[in-house]
C-alpha cells in the first residue's frame, strides 16, 4: 500500500513552529517535538488504524546511586536505550533512543528511563517520514519550519544590464525631460522617475553619475533664474515708481 496524495502533501508540509519546544535543563539538548504530538500527528496523517510501532529492544545501560533534589536525598540514576520499529502502510522505519530516570525509588527511576527511551526511539523513527515529525529540525537553516500561509522565499533575479548605447540615449532623453522642468520640484520628480529606470535596466555607476550631474545642473539653473527674476515694483523702470520719485 502506498501513501495517498493527501498524505504525501501533509508529509511534505512545513513543520509548524508552534509545535516546537525549546531545549530544557533536564531533557533534550536541542529544539524538539513532544512524544504525544508525534503520536497525534501520526493519527492525523495516517489514521488511527493506519500505523503502528513495535518495541524491538530495551536495555539498561547504566544504574548508579546519586543524590536527588535540593535536599540531596539518596537515590538512583538510571539510563536505558531502546530500539523501536515504526510501520506505516507497509513502510518500516527503525531507530534507537535513550532515556534517563532519577528518583529516590529505584523502581520509579527505571520506569521513567524506559518510557523516555521508548518515546525517544519512536520519535526518531517517525522523523524519517517527514517534516511534521521533526525532520525539519535537523536542518540548521530551518527552511522547512514555518506555517502554510508563509510565502516561499524567492531570490530576486538581477536586473538586466542596459548597453552603453542605450544608456547614452537615456542621457539624451534626460536632457529633453529637464527642458520641461520649470521648478526644482519638477527636477526632483523627474530624477525620481529616472531612478526607477536606472534600477530596472541596471545602469552603470558612471552613467548614473553623469545623469545626476545633469539633474543638479538643471536645479542650479532654475535657482539662479529665480534669484534674478524682476518683479513689478522692484526697479525704477516701473512708471509708478518713477512718478513717486519725481514727486
Amino acid at each position: 500500500m502506498t501513501f495517498t496524495t493527501d498524505q504525501k502533501s501533509l508529509l511534505a508540509a512545513k513543520l509548524d513552529p508552534s509545535n516546537v519546544k525549546p531545549p530544557q535543563q533536564f531533557g533534550p539538548k536541542g529544539d524538539y517535538l513532544e512524544g504525544w504530538h508525534v503520536i497525534a500527528e501520526a493519527n492525523r496523517i495516517f489514521g488511527f488504524d493506519g500505523w503502528s510501532y513495535e518495541v524491538v529492544d530495551v536495555k539498561c545501560v547504566s544504574e548508579a546511586p546519586r543524590k536527588i533534589g535540593r535536599q540531596q536525598k539518596d537515590g538512583w540514576g538510571v539510563t536505558y536505550t531502546a530500539r523501536v520499529k515504526a510501520i506505516v502502510s507497509g513502510v518500516i522505519r527503525e531507530d534507537c533512543g535513550a532515556g534517563h530516570g532519577y528518583d529516590v525509588d529505584a523502581g520509579l527511576a527505571h520506569e521513567s528511563a524506559i518510557k523516555e527511551a521508548v518515546t525517544d526511539a519512536l520519535k526518531r523513527a517517525m522523523r524519517t517520514f517527514g517534516n511534521p515529525f521533526g525532520l525539519a529540525l535537523y536542518d540548521k537553516t530551518r527552511a522547512n519550519v514555518g506555517t502554510a500561509d508563509e510565502a516561499p522565499a524567492t531570490q530576486q533575479e538581477p536586473a538586466p544590464k542596459a548597453s552603453s548605447a542605450a544608456q547614452k540615449r537615456g542621457l539624451e532623453d534626460i536632457e529633453g525631460d529637464l527642458l520641461d522642468c520649470k521648478t526644482v520640484q519638477n527636477v526632483m520628480a523627474c530624477a525620481n522617475a529616472w531612478k526607477h529606470i536606472f534600477e530596472r535596466d541596471g545602469w552603470a555607476k558612471d552613467f548614473i553619475a553623469l545623469a545626476r550631474d545633469k539633474f543638479n545642473a538643471r536645479k542650479e539653473q532654475i535657482k539662479q533664474a529665480e534669484a534674478s527674476d524682476t518683479f513689478p515694483g522692484d526697479t525704477n523702470d516701473n512708471p509708478a515708481v518713477q512718478n513717486m520719485m519725481a514727486g
